[in-house]
């Protein structure tokens, strides 16, 4: 992974960064490494996981054919008349 710093701006370097490295799951993946985790924990845990993923990809899929409604947009500012 590589993040380029312009004009010595560390600070903008160091939240590039940490964008990339949420967006990889690697906060998540050093958190669930803190403890050891029993596989009859971990199977369940990745089970959960499969059902959310599955229960996501059924509502997108829904919201594209109509059969529910998308979520709300928020109003652009300055347009509430």
């Amino acid at each position: 992974m590589q993040v380029l710093v312009r004009d010595n701006n560390i600070d903008q370097a160091l939240r590039v960064l940490k964008k990339k490295l949420q967006r990889e799951g690697v906060f998540r993946e050093m958190k669930a490494r803190r403890a050891y985790e029993k596989p009859s924990e971990r199977r369940a845990r990745e089970k959960q996981e499969a059902v959310r993923r599955a229960r996501k990809t059924a509502r997108k899929q829904a919201q594209r054919e109509g059969l529910i409604p998308g979520p709300k947009r928020k109003a652009a500012p300055g347009r509430g008349r």
